[in-house]
Order: structure tokens, then sequence, then C-alpha cells
């Protein structure tokens, strides 16, 4: 019965391991990255696979008890909850940028389905007045 036990204390202790590494992960990226939608995206994602490994850890630490159903029951909400808040974020990121043509680039399906980046080119017309032309050239 002691194999068995420490066993299972080496299966926790390598899933905590991994939550802790997908946290530096996450940290690294958060800090490194410039733009806010790519820092959102490393933490959103290793806050649910980092806090996830590290519930799942504790789980095969302690064993199936009822202490292991609740802190399966907070992976799931968190698995449900995190994903859908950072989306929510995102959303509102995009919808209040002030400079949209400096951050996103404009994809365009040709009639073959390809995806081609659109560029916006501003032209002046014979009357000198300037005005925005995506005529769908590729970078």
């Amino acid at each position: 019965m002691e194999v068995i036990e420490w066993i299972q204390f080496l299966a926790g202790m390598v899933l905590l391991l991994l939550g802790l590494l997908i946290f530096l992960i996450q940290m690294i990226g958060v800090f490194r990255f410039r733009y806010v939608l790519n820092r959102m995206h490393a933490a959103a994602m290793g806050d649910t696979l980092g806090i996830g490994c590290c519930l799942l850890g504790l789980i095969v630490m302690r064993g199936f008890s009822f202490t292991s159903l609740k802190l399966l029951l907070v992976i799931i909400f968190l698995w449900f909850s995190s994903p859908v808040s950072s989306h929510l974020i995102a959303r509102l990121e995009v919808t209040t940028d002030e400079e949209p043509k400096k951050h996103y680039e404009k994809l365009v399906a040709d009639e073959n389905g390809t995806m081609i980046v659109c560029s916006q080119r501003v032209r002046e017309n014979e009357a000198g007045v300037k005005k925005e032309d995506g005529d769908g050239t590729v970078f």
C-alpha cells in the first residue's frame, strides 16, 4: 500500500510542478508581449491550464474524496468562466481600439476561398480628395 501512496504523491507533484511551469510561461508571456490582446491570450491560457494542472495535482495527492469532488467542480467552473470572460474583454478592446489599422489586418476571401490580406491605401482622386481604397492587394 505504501508504494501506491508514493506513486500517488509523485504523480501529484508532477502535476503541481507542471502547473507552476505553465504559470511561469504565462508570466513571461504577459510581460514580453507588446499588444494587449496577445497579453490577454497568454494570461487566459496560462490561468486555465495552470490552475487546472495544479488542482488536478491536489486531487491526485488527496485521493478520491468529497474534497477532491469540490476541487473538480472548481476546475469545471474555471474552464467555463475564464475563456468566456477573456473573450468578452478582448471584444471590448477590439471595439474601443482607437487605432485599429495599427493593430489589425483585414482578411478577405478571394473566389477560390483563399484568405488574403487586404491593404487599405489612401489615394487622391482628381479633385484632391483623399479616399481609402481596399483593393485586395496581397502583402
